[in-house]
């Protein structure tokens, strides 16, 4: 749920106080989407693995412990997806960026190796974030013609 609707149904829920509840999927996601910065100052042209990197979408833990996300996924509308693979532990409120080119992998730094833009400059665009078992964590959308969606 992006961050507007949470914040909304959040208020909503505190504003009655116990007399409206609010929906089970409102809850703050164990590991949330908090923005996709899918249009970085510069030209996308000529094409290269640097331009490719300014492109990215953060995560961040809202656990209070550590959190493995070896299977985790991510998609865009178009079907773009990211599995993470390998070690991918995320530190108890610590954040990871997955950004579109290659690199090398750290523990707060992640590449899809793709060697094309993934999310949508100037149409509508959005993430969706699952835990190894397929079920939906979080997800954001946005309409381009900025720079970044804050979720």
């Amino acid at each position: 749920m992006p961050a507007v609707t949470r914040a909304l149904v959040a208020l909503l829920a505190g504003a009655a106080g116990s007399l409206v509840a609010a929906p089970a999927g409102a809850a703050t996601p164990p590991i949330m989407i908090t923005k996709i910065y899918y249009d970085p100052p510069g030209a996308d042209t000529p094409r290269t693995n640097a331009r490719l990197n300014r492109e990215y979408i953060q995560l961040r833990s809202n656990r209070s412990v550590p959190t493995n996300l070896y299977r985790w996924w991510l998609r865009d509308a178009q079907g773009h997806r990211y599995t993470f693979a390998g070690p991918s532990v995320l530190g108890a409120g610590r954040t990871v960026v997955l950004r579109t080119g290659t690199g090398t992998n750290t523990s707060t730094t992640r590449y899809w190796g793709l060697g094309n833009y993934v999310w949508n400059n100037t149409g509508t665009d959005s993430a969706r974030l699952y835990n190894p078992v397929n079920a939906l964590v979080d997800s954001c959308s946005y309409r381009g013609g900025g720079t970044y969606a804050a979720c």
